[in-house]
């Protein structure tokens, strides 16, 4: 379970709400994604739930800000195909410091992984509100890139409880989620969900 934390799916709750209702419901992967703030807005706020990840013993993950990431001493860095190039990414990175990379096809989930990325990131496998131009891959690309890639596959896009099932028995080893948590009325209760259904469907 992945907590993508994006202050623009919250509806105007404090993002530092949605990260203590997500780690309260037992997610131990949590990714800040800010579009808009500057760095000097922005650094304050990752510093804060850094700082709250390390003493809930959760792995904190900075979306696009290498500088941020780096600033605030994160355990890892995730960028997409637009953002900084992943080479030049893994390059900067202190050595120890996980590095996720965003894929929307075969060739580039296999070129994430030749760049060095620890994890890869595979959406949208459903329609999702979170990204305007979305690419739709479906579970199919999954499916596909599961026997060719070594490290971790995390799903992303439009997984909700009710299909998170799926993902999993499609290959993803974790599924990263946005809307169906920063977004739900109860964060907390929606964790625990996925984490209940992750783990039905792996035993299943």
């Amino acid at each position: 379970m992945y907590a993508i934390l994006d202050r623009a799916a919250t509806h105007g709750r404090d993002i530092r709400e949605i990260f203590d209702a997500v780690i309260a419901g037992g997610c131990r992967m949590i990714q800040l994604r800010e579009k808009e703030w500057s760095t000097r807005r922005l650094l304050p706020l990752a510093q804060e739930l850094r700082d709250r990840a390390r003493e809930a013993g959760a792995t904190f993950i900075v979306n696009d800000r290498l500088d941020v990431a780096l600033a605030v001493n994160a355990d890892g860095l995730h960028v997409g195909q637009d953002d900084l190039p992943a080479p030049v990414a893994r390059r900067l990175l202190p050595p120890g410091m996980i590095f996720g990379v965003s894929s929307h096809s075969l060739d580039q989930a296999r070129q994430a992984q030749a760049d060095g990325a620890d994890y890869v990131a595979v959406g949208s496998i459903y329609p999702t509100g979170t990204k305007a131009e979305f690419q739709l891959v479906g579970v199919g690309l999954l499916r596909q890139a599961r026997p060719l890639i070594r490290v971790p596959l995390v799903a992303i896009g439009g997984i909700t409880p009710g299909n998170v099932a799926e993902v999993i028995r499609a290959g993803a080893d974790g599924v990263a989620v946005i809307s169906a948590l920063c977004a739900a009325p109860d964060p907390a209760q929606a964790a625990r969900e996925f984490l209940e259904r992750i783990r039905a469907a792996r035993a299943g």
